[in-house]
């Protein structure tokens, strides 16, 4: 091997080890929460996105009785998701009945108690789950085939958030 040819192999293997370093403090740094909708049998991850502490969860359907939307309204606090709210066009089956509920812009509004570190959600063909994360929506039935799902939030590092940027 000539003089060239060993220059160029360490500087190949100094940029490798570099790369490595770079990517092993990616791994390491903390960048925040995300989001994780998960199968809820078998764990696989769906869909995992970026959130901060104030950032809005919304499970939107369609009431399977009543053919009118429902919302339900989350907002992240740490390693929580809060209910902060509940909007619908009409009472039925599930829908709070008892509960003090306003009325406004044409929806039942009401501010329920709740705090969850994990939510359970069976998307339904029917009432075609979406949910909005922030400005982002998504389909819950087409992501997870009307399957149950598990919802939970997560400590993510720089790497995997822009692994996930970028699969996005």
């Amino acid at each position: 091997m000539t003089d060239r040819q060993r220059r160029t192999v360490r500087l190949l293997l100094v940029v490798a080890a570099i790369g490595l370093a770079v990517t092993a403090v990616a791994a390491a740094t903390p960048a925040g929460r995300a989001l994780v909708v998960e199968d809820a049998n078998s764990g696989e991850q769906l869909l995992t996105t970026p959130v901060s502490n104030g950032t809005p969860v919304v499970l939107s359907y369609n009431h399977s009785v009543e053919k009118t939307p429902v919302h339900d309204i989350y907002v992240v606090d740490n390693d929580s998701l809060v209910m902060t709210g509940m909007e619908f066009q009409s009472y039925g089956w599930g829908l709070p009945a008892r509960a003090n509920v306003t009325r406004e812009n044409g929806s039942f509004t009401f501010d329920p108690q709740g705090r969850y570190e994990e939510l359970y959600v069976k998307p339904g063909r029917t009432a075609d789950h979406r949910l909005r994360v922030g400005n982002n929506s998504y389909d819950l039935v087409a992501r997870s085939d009307a399957e149950g799902v598990r919802l939970h939030l997560t400590e993510r590092s720089v790497l995997q958030n822009t692994l996930d940027t970028l699969d996005s």
